[in-house]
């Protein structure tokens, strides 16, 4: 009897230490900066509280300084923890779940690299959030640290970067799929939603909201596309054609 040959296709991925200790490195390294910025960061003051001046807002995002809703934030918060989820939907797909610890690495790389980026990125910038120019709203909530970190979304970056991630790897490993078109749809529409959520709730700036998403969309690619296996592999040496 012949032996069976593996019909599985290859894998798109490959993991390298090339690859995933930078990322690694880089993405702990800014978590770590923003935990003990953070420790360090001052809640806002009452008398700056009330310097702050709606006017001054750049008049694309001045509108928003207006909006308040914690029933919308909640809301919000709902899509973010869904959004973590939404990468295991690839593991239905039998070739993908073979690929379980390649996968598993990219989407935890994902993760920090997002989320560090977007914490040490708030604290560095230290934008107050829409609400805190509200005069409607309650002092306590805009003197909790947090009211400080507007810029840039982190709702909107992480659910992003998770959607999007799910969709590169859905592609790679289903090239020619009548289904493809709509998993982008789908990625593309659920981060724009928790940024409009997040807009709504008084969270948010347009313009934290636009940048979360790029970020987040560009690191959800970017993972999975420096680990394809083309990119490592090698070139086949040429001999030299003379003889002796």
């Amino acid at each position: 009897m012949g032996q069976t040959s593996d019909t599985r296709p290859a894998s798109p991925y490959r993991l390298s230490w090339a690859v995933d200790v930078p990322v690694i490195t880089a993405g702990v390294g800014m978590g770590v900066a923003y935990l003990i910025l953070n420790n360090e960061t001052p809640v806002l003051t009452e008398s700056y509280i009330n310097s702050l001046n709606r006017n001054d807002v750049w008049e694309l995002d001045r509108a928003t300084t207006y909006n308040w809703s914690k029933p919308v934030a909640r809301v919000s918060d709902v899509f973010l923890y869904t959004s973590f989820a939404v990468p295991f939907a690839l593991l239905a797909d039998r070739n993908i779940r073979k690929d379980y610890l390649k996968i598993g690495l990219m989407y935890g790389e994902v993760i920090v690299l997002t989320g560090a980026l977007t914490s040490l990125t708030k604290n560095l910038i230290k934008r107050p959030r829409p609400f805190v120019y509200n005069g409607q709203v309650d002092l306590h909530y805009k003197q909790e640290k947090d009211a400080q970190y507007a810029f840039f979304s982190g709702h909107t970056s992480v659910t992003a970067a998770m959607c999007f991630m799910t969709a590169k790897v859905f592609q790679d490993y289903n090239k020619g799929s009548k289904a493809i078109p709509w998993v982008w749809t789908a990625a593309a529409t659920f981060p724009a939603i928790t940024g409009v959520l997040r807009q709504q709730a008084g969270k948010h700036f347009w313009t934290d909201v636009v940048t979360g998403y790029v970020v987040g969309a560009a690191i959800g690619v970017l993972i999975p596309e420096l680990h394809r296996a083309e990119l490592f592999q090698k070139k086949k040496k040429i001999s030299p054609s003379v003889s002796f």
